[in-house]
């Protein structure tokens, strides 16, 4: 087939009829002639036997085209030749060409449909290539012509079109980089400016710039440049950062956290920021401290400069101690100021910042509100997180000051004003982050405790030295007089006492309380030196001469009833002297006109009874609650060294007018045992009763015995013998109701020191109250005791009644003679006692007591005049009685005291003369409070009238049952 067609197109489009007759004579052979193939058509044929001539044809005839067959036949000839052979080889090989030639045709005729349809399709193929060679012969033609025409013209000018637009971004350009070149003059003159944002602001455009720029090579320079600048205006924001912490500014940290949010780098101005405070702190507090020192050694040494804070401490001078630690708080108040203001300043601008932020932001700078939210939420903790480490350095810088200098020497008031100042510092710690500044505390405590044992033991030692030259005299204050008037009280003024109630209370205490920081926010310091007004420390609470005013005096005199200027406490000293309490009810007329009789202090105005000794001791306990009040951590040692004062100050006037063991063994309770044990117990842990120190004694018995007082020895000049000032009674009622001044003074103060002790400590505040302060009063019996003891002379009275004949037969109408003895004693004690009146107000209750002590004395006297009596009738009995109505009677025009004291004790005594055996041993055994002798002679004395021998023995008997269990 491929020769066939190769055949047809080197022949060209012609029929097949006509391409068999260009033949080669060779092919000419292979195909079969027309009538040679109407033949084989005609010719029936077997396929079969087709096939099979076809089979046998030679396998060389397929082998390739130029496979030449006359060649091939003519060698294969014989040598000798038959005609015959060659015919019958002709014939087969003619066969075996018709068999070819039928399946040639047979395969033509076959394949004539598809050559006529590809003949088709080559014949349009043909037609298309002609169209198309005339189009391009066309187009080409047209091309010449607008080549020739148009082209070049046209597209040379806008090639010199887009020169110029070349050149012209070029100039642009050169102009922009000539700007850039210039920028760095106008950074240096922002940065002056302290436009921090618009430097930063400027920078990060002019690098944006360069980066468009960047394939200049004069640009490259550029931009190392710029960001050189701007590695110099972050070093610079840095300086202007720590410029934060010493005066805040708001315009000026405006700028600079702008300027941070321009870099992105706020954060790690929050870290740069909270450094600077650190190094703040230390460095305020080491060129205050530094500047001290230099100051006070006088020289320019540099060597001070080389040591470390700690050391730097110890060379400050006691002079300078107050001053520096008042310009170290300063310093540090403003430090803690900024920080607070930088606090604000964020508390307010974030939130407005958010808000702005949130009102523009849309889909495409959600991430950059994260950023944004999550700087400020880092902001936050970390300022929230910085004060406590900020207080912190304040706090260690502060006790490594106060650690520095040993302060047991100051002045008090040196040491009230450091106490001051670090209460100061700690209630703006307080306020700063709600510390309780426990190093601050721990610090001065430590060094007030140490100061307030050196302190308290020279006031101890003082007190003793006051009490010894002490004379007792009256110290003449104002009837209105009040601790509070004191200098050292004043600042319970400034503190809302728990006994005032709110609707007396000023109304700037009742207001919203302002924090120093608001207080100060704008200007001033809660640590400057103030100097307190002298005018404060003036006290008018001295009367003079003795006198508040003449007109004073004389209504002394002329209207007694008028109590209004009395302060409220003072109404105390009117008490019942059973219960110890104060009236409930004001005081009636009535009342007050019986004080007139009864009460010796016509002649002055009823102000306290007080001795300087006992205003020195007021203003101690001032100056300790003072210090109590400003450092509340030793409110213990404080209360406790204060009960020390008391008990010193109860024990000495015990220990001057009240001490007498003769009278003590009376059995009358004079003493009760509440008031024992407390005297007891000051002895033991605060009296020190050797004379000389044991040299052989431990450590620890010397250190108990520092925190002990000598007892104290009563002036030579306070005399106690004569009988003429009643044994020194003018003194005896100073030093005992200055006593129980001060333990009303205590009373007044329990509130205030209650508020201020801890709760573990409170018993022992309770129980001083209840065992110690309220036992002053019960100090009168004993110490106007020995007044009464000693005013009236009882031994002559039992002479006297030792004379008298009891043994009468009749009934006697006129009393003994004892009797106008006994009542003359008691008017010349009454006239003494108003001679005393003129020097010292003497109280209705000391008084009382006088009064009953005499009386008492005066009626046990008469019992043991009576128990000596060796003979007695029925008559003398009655005389007996007689005696003591008469003298009863007399009595009670003398004194208002009812009813009197131990009368019954001496009716009963003389009635019991009267009872039966029986009832006289039943009367023996419930009446123990008389003596063993005065019971024996009772029963001696009835033997013989109604009392047998018999009974006596029975009655004695149980007179020793009873006496046996007292020895």
């Amino acid at each position: 087939m491929q020769k066939i067609k190769s055949l047809m197109t080197r022949q060209g489009l012609r029929s097949p009829q006509e391409s068999v007759h260009d033949l080669s004579p060779i092919e000419s052979f292979r195909i079969p002639s027309k009538e040679e193939l109407r033949e084989l058509r005609e010719e029936p044929t077997d396929p079969q036997a087709q096939q099979e001539i076809i089979n046998s044809i030679e396998e060389v005839y397929f082998s390739n085209d130029s496979f030449d067959i006359v060649k091939y036949e003519l060698e294969r000839l014989p040598p000798v030749l038959s005609l015959q052979e060659l015919e019958e080889y002709r014939d087969k090989l003619k066969q075996q060409q018709a068999a070819v030639s039928k399946k040639v045709a047979d395969l033509i005729l076959e394949k004539q449909p598809a050559y006529v349809q590809e003949l088709e399709r080559v014949t349009s193929l043909q037609t298309g290539l002609q169209l198309a060679a005339v189009i391009c012969t066309n187009g080409r033609r047209h091309l010449n012509i607008a080549k020739e025409g148009f082209t070049q013209t046209s597209l040379g000018l806008l090639a010199n079109q887009r020169k110029r637009q070349l050149l012209i971004g070029l100039l642009k350009s050169l102009r922009t980089i000539k700007t850039l070149q210039r920028t760095d003059v106008r950074l240096s003159e922002m940065l002056e400016e302290e436009d921090y944002p618009g430097a930063i602001q400027l920078c990060l455009e002019c690098q944006k710039a360069a980066s468009t720029f960047k394939h200049y090579s004069c640009i490259s320079e550029l931009n190392s440049k710029l960001q050189d600048t701007l590695e110099q205006i972050e070093e610079q924001l840095d300086v202007a950062l720590s410029k934060i912490c010493k005066n805040f500014d708001i315009g000026h940290y405006t700028k600079v956290q702008q300027a941070y949010r321009l870099l992105g780098k706020t954060q790690t101005a929050m870290d740069q920021l909270h450094m600077h405070f650190t190094q703040a702190i230390h460095n305020t507090v080491f060129q205050v401290v530094l500047g001290y020192v230099e100051l006070c050694a006088g020289n320019t040494d540099t060597k001070f400069q080389k040591l470390q804070y700690k050391d730097l401490c110890t060379h400050i001078t006691s002079d300078s101690y107050i001053p520096c630690l008042a310009d170290l708080c300063k310093a540090l108040w403003e430090v803690m100021l900024s920080y607070y203001r930088t606090m604000q300043w964020h508390e307010n601008h974030d939130p407005d910042e958010a808000a702005a932020v949130s009102s523009v932001s849309d889909g495409s700078n959600v991430i950059g509100t994260e950023e944004n939210s999550f700087d400020r939420s880092y902001v936050k903790k970390k300022l929230e997180h910085g004060l406590s480490r900020i207080w912190q350095d304040v706090q260690l810088k502060v006790k490594t000051y106060l650690l520095g200098t040993d302060l047991s020497n100051f002045k008090y008031d040196d040491f009230i004003f450091v106490l001051d100042v670090i209460s100061r510092l700690m209630q703006v710690g307080e306020e700063f982050c709600g510390s309780k500044s426990e190093v601050l505390q721990e610090s001065i405590r430590k060094q007030s405790v140490n100061y307030f044992k050196t302190y308290h033991r020279t006031r101890l030692e003082e007190l003793r030295m006051f009490l010894e030259n002490e004379t007792w005299e009256l110290c003449p204050v104002k009837s209105s007089f009040s601790i509070l008037q004191l200098h050292e009280f004043k600042f319970m003024e400034q503190s809302r006492s728990p006994s005032v109630s709110p609707s007396k209370q000023p109304a700037s205490a009742i207001s919203t309380t302002v924090t120093l920081f608001e207080q100060y926010c704008n200007g001033g310091n809660p640590f400057e030196i103030q100097a307190d007004s002298k005018d404060d420390e003036t006290e008018d609470v001295l009367a003079s001469n003795g006198y508040e005013s003449d007109e004073q005096e004389k209504s002394g005199y002329q209207e007694y009833d008028s109590d209004s200027d009395v302060p409220e406490e003072l109404k105390r000293d009117y008490v019942d002297e059973q219960t110890g309490d104060a009236p409930v009810k004001s005081v009636s007329r009535e009342t007050l006109r019986s004080r007139k009789r009864s009460d010796y202090n016509l002649n002055k105005v009823n102000a306290p009874i007080l001795t300087n000794t006992t205003l020195n001791v007021i203003r101690l306990v001032g100056k300790y609650m003072q210090m109590m009040n400003i450092l509340k951590p030793i409110a213990f040692d404080v209360i406790h060294f204060m009960s020390q004062l008391f008990d010193y100050y109860l024990y000495a006037v015990y220990t001057f007018f009240g001490r007498n063991d003769t009278f003590e063994s009376t059995g009358l309770g004079l003493s009760s045992s509440r008031l024992r044990t407390t005297l007891n117990r000051i002895q033991e842990s605060l009296i020190d009763l050797e004379v000389s120190a044991d040299a052989t004694g431990t450590l620890t018995a010397a250190e108990e015995r520092k925190e002990k007082v000598p007892s104290p020895h009563l002036s030579h000049l306070v005399v106690l013998t004569s009988g003429n000032s009643l044994y020194g009674l003018a003194e005896r009622v100073v030093a005992t109701e200055s006593l129980v001044f001060l333990a009303e003074q205590f009373e007044f103060l329990q509130p205030h020191l209650d508020a201020v002790m801890p709760a573990a400590k409170k018993p022992f505040l309770q129980q001083f109250y209840s065992q110690t302060v309220s036992t002053a009063s019960e100090l009168r019996k004993p110490v106007y005791w020995i007044v009464a003891a000693k005013a009236i002379d009882y031994e002559q009275m039992l002479l006297l009644m030792a004379n008298v004949k009891w043994d009468v037969k009749e009934i006697m109408s006129q009393h003994n003679i004892y009797v106008d003895a006994l009542l003359k004693e008691f008017e010349e004690f009454n006239r003494r006692l108003n001679e005393v009146s003129k020097r010292v107000r003497i109280p209705l209750p000391v008084s009382n007591i006088l009064w009953e002590h005499c009386i008492r004395l005066a009626n046990r006297t008469l019992v043991e005049g009576y128990a000596n009596v060796k003979k007695c009738s029925n008559e003398g009995r009655a005389l007996m009685q007689l005696d003591f109505q008469q003298f009863l009677m007399k009595l009670e025009k003398l004194t208002d005291i009812r009813p009197i004291p131990d009368k019954e004790f001496v009716e009963t005594y003389i009635k019991a003369y009267y009872l039966t055996e029986n009832d006289m041993e039943r009367w023996i055994k419930e009446h123990r409070e008389y003596s063993t002798k005065q019971l024996t002679n009772l029963v001696n004395v009835c033997l013989g009238s109604h009392i047998n021998k018999k009974a006596r023995q029975k009655l004695l008997a149980a007179i020793d049952d009873i006496d046996r269990p007292k020895r």
